[in-house]
């Protein structure tokens, strides 16, 4: 039952695979066209509801009742992965908030380009993560930019 970070890139790679069709991003087109706009939305869309379901999921598990294992060791260990399971739920919501964001990313015509340069984030970053807002780069100032913070 435990879940992790691997269960959210699983979800992702089933989505992908659930609109997997003729057509596929490339970089001999132009930049964030019709096509591939059309492309990302659908896969946050079939993201979106596979996280959905995969949330139902586990609602329904706890409504199914209280864990009774007779066992100490075991309920420990149930409920360790009931904790997993939940924190996993918890990121998941987050998530969610992310795809809706890249949503209105797309129907504002601003999906595709990096928040802070306003450069093209590119497509094998934006297949990799499509909730994605900044270019590699930018990510990795903010990253260090965020280190140096906390550091001090």
């Amino acid at each position: 039952m435990a879940a992790g970070v691997t269960d959210d890139i699983d979800i992702l790679v089933k989505a992908k695979r659930a609109i997997a069709g003729d057509y596929a991003p490339s970089d001999g087109e132009p930049y964030m066209n019709e096509a591939q706009q059309d492309y990302f939305r659908r896969l946050l869309l079939e993201w979106k509801k596979s996280i959905l379901a995969s949330s139902a999921d586990t609602l329904q598990q706890l409504q199914d009742g209280p864990m009774r294992e007779p066992d100490l060791n075991d309920r420990a260990s149930s409920e360790t992965d009931w904790g997993i399971e939940l924190r996993t739920r918890d990121r998941q919501r987050k998530l969610i908030s992310k795809i809706d964001s890249a949503m209105r990313r797309i129907e504002e015509g601003e999906y595709g380009y990096c928040e802070v340069t306003g450069e093209p984030i590119g497509l094998g970053r934006l297949i990799a993560r499509p909730i994605a807002t900044m270019t590699v780069e930018a990510q990795e100032a903010h990253e260090r930019r965020e280190k140096v913070s906390r550091d001090d």
